[in-house]
Parts: structure tokens; C-alpha cells; sequence
């Protein structure tokens, strides 16, 4: 059994204009120690993903289909049981830490409250543990920085906070939405290697949401690429990113800037992302794809393997590949 199935997930938003399917039919699975990147421009799913596995979605969003926690399923679940896993069985570090972060509590009594709520530890054992977290996570003079306040903190440090507050209850799922938004380069690779020290030290999954395929490339060992909120192409990353058998990966993979690459435009995806609420019946890359034809336009393509554990949902997989 896998830590974490998903099958045929759906998200419906409640809008002005009706119900916009923000995720359609997603499947993936996660075993215990295993890496998942989920890449794809703004607006493709990835972050209503990542809220869905945390039962965080907006008010009025339908969720469908099945999320599998060694095998119990969390859609429809009563919030009093979610609250019992949120934070501390499957825990998140969100995009922005200053806006995750209460500007009204120093960072060592939001570490601590899920210790105290899950675990039921005393505060000064909770306290004790929060300490060898900020020195876990390379935050600097933690015997200081535990009674400070966010504001009071770098963007660095704010993160590295976050991180600690998911790792508080050693979390079997760490879900990691694109955690370094707004570092330098330099902090970036530092809370990159972070994560990645700490997932292996601890044996957690990790789904990592980037729009960055670099970090990808460096991070996980699969990678699902989503466009509008489909599984456009899902496998062993090394084979995605040799084969790039979706019209859409290969877009993305050509856009990405290279060292040595000529000076001028980057190539890039013609039209735009198309609108949930005027999605067909046929694939929504169609009316961007140089390979589309009739059938793109009027049938949404299944799943096809390209190679062992490798799939992506396009009906010219091979002649994209090539």
C-alpha cells in the first residue's frame, strides 16, 4: 500500500460565473521516503493540489475522487479528523512566510503549537524541541531568535522558521509549495539543500511544487507536469526530461534560460492559458499545440506510457518525443 494514492482528484472553485474546474482527474501515488516535483506555469493546479492533500481549499470548492493516507480516504472527512493529520502526519511549508506567519505571536509559540496539540508535550519539553529545530533548520543564535517576532526576521530566516513549524510533529508528508518564492539565489540553494538533507534524514515523502524545472531537475526523482489542471505528462524525472513527449514540457523546457545560449527572445508557448470556465471536451494545450488536429480539439487524450512508469496524455506523445 502507498502512503499517499490519489486517484481521479477534482477540484471545483465556486465563482461569479459558475463552477471552474481548477483540477481534473489527477492521479499520482507517494511511497514513504520517496520525491514528487509538480511543475507548470501559474494557474495550472499545482497550489489547489497541494490545499486539496491539506483540506485547505477556499470556501465553496467541491472536492472529488480519492486521497488515500495508508489507505484511509480524506475526502469528506470531518474537520475535527483532518485537524488530527493537518500538521501532523502530512505537513506544508507555504509560498510566503510573511503572510503564513501570525505577525502577532513570536515564531517559538507557533513552532511549539502543534507539539502541544498533537503530542500533548509539556511547554517546556515543547520549548526544548523548538530550539534543536531552529538549530536544525541553520537559523542563526536560536536562543534569541525563539522570542522574536516575524517582522523581526529576514525572508531567509522566515522560511527557515516555516520549515521548522512542518517539521515540528515529524511529518510522514512534507509538502513544500514553491518554498524559496522571493529568495536570492544564494538562500535558495541553502533551503533547498535543506529540505533535501532533511527528507532524507527523516524518511518523509516530499512533494515539491516549483515553477522552476531546475530546481525540479536537482530536487525530486518524478515529476508531474500539469497544464489546466490535468496531468500533462508524469514520470521518472531524467526520463521527462530526456524524452519531453507533451507538446506543453517541451514549451516549457525550450523557454528555460541556458548558459551559453545566444543572446535574444527565449522561444516561447504561443497563445495563452485558457480561461477554466471555456474548457472543451478536448485537450486544453490544443488550441496552443503545434501538433494538434481534430482529434486534440474535440477528445481529451488518456494517460499513454512512453516508457516504464513514464505517461503522458497526448495523442502525438511519440511525435512530440521525436
Amino acid at each position: 500500500m502507498a502512503l499517499l494514492e490519489v486517484e481521479n482528484l477534482r477540484v471545483e472553485l465556486a465563482t461569479s460565473r459558475g463552477p471552474a474546474a481548477a483540477v481534473r482527474g489527477l492521479d499520482f501515488s507517494l511511497e514513504r521516503g520517496e520525491t514528487l516535483g509538480i511543475v507548470g506555469e501559474s494557474g495550472c493546479g499545482k497550489s489547489m493540489t497541494a490545499l486539496a492533500l491539506m483540506g485547505l481549499l477556499p470556501d465553496g470548492a467541491r472536492l472529488s475522487g480519492r486521497i488515500a493516507f495508508q489507505g484511509r480516504d480524506l475526502i469528506g472527512l470531518p474537520e475535527a479528523e483532518l485537524c488530527k493529520l493537518r500538521g501532523n502526519r502530512i505537513s506544508m511549508i507555504f509560498q510566503e512566510p510573511m503572510t503564513s506567519l501570525n505577525p502577532l505571536q513570536r515564531i517559538g509559540e507557533q513552532i511549539a503549537e502543534p507539539m502541544l496539540l498533537h503530542e500533548g508535550l509539556t511547554r517546556a519539553a515543547a520549548h526544548a524541541r523548538v530550539l534543536a529545530l531552529l538549530d536544525r533548520v541553520g537559523l542563526p543564535d536560536p536562543r534569541q531568535r525563539i522570542d522574536a517576532y516575524p517582522h523581526q526576521l529576514s525572508g531567509g530566516q522566515r522560511q527557515r522558521v516555516m520549515i521548522a513549524m512542518a517539521l515540528a510533529c515529524n511529518p510522514d508528508i512534507l509538502v513544500a509549495d514553491e518554498p524559496t518564492t522571493a529568495l536570492d539565489v544564494t538562500i535558495q540553494g541553502q533551503i533547498l539543500d535543506l529540505i533535501d538533507e532533511l527528507v532524507a534524514e527523516r524518511g518523509m515523502a516530499l512533494i515539491l511544487i516549483s515553477h522552476d524545472l531546475g530546481v525540479i531537475a536537482e530536487s525530486v526523482r518524478r515529476v508531474l507536469v500539469m497544464y489546466a489542471g490535468i496531468a500533462a505528462e508524469h514520470g521518472p524525472v531524467h526520463d521527462v526530461f530526456a524524452t519531453m513527449a507533451h507538446p506543453y514540457a517541451r514549451g516549457l523546457f525550450a523557454a528555460m534560460p541556458r548558459l551559453g545560449r545566444p543572446h535574444g527572445l527565449l522561444p516561447t508557448i504561443p497563445g495563452i492559458v485558457p480561461d477554466l470556465h471555456e474548457l472543451g471536451d478536448g485537450c486544453p494545450f490544443a488550441p496552443r499545440c503545434p501538433l494538434a488536429d481534430q482529434q486534440c480539439r474535440e477528445q481529451m487524450p488518456p494517460a499513454l506510457p512512453i516508457s516504464p512508469g513514464h505517461k503522458a496524455a497526448c495523442w502525438h506523445a511519440g511525435e512530440a518525443a521525436l
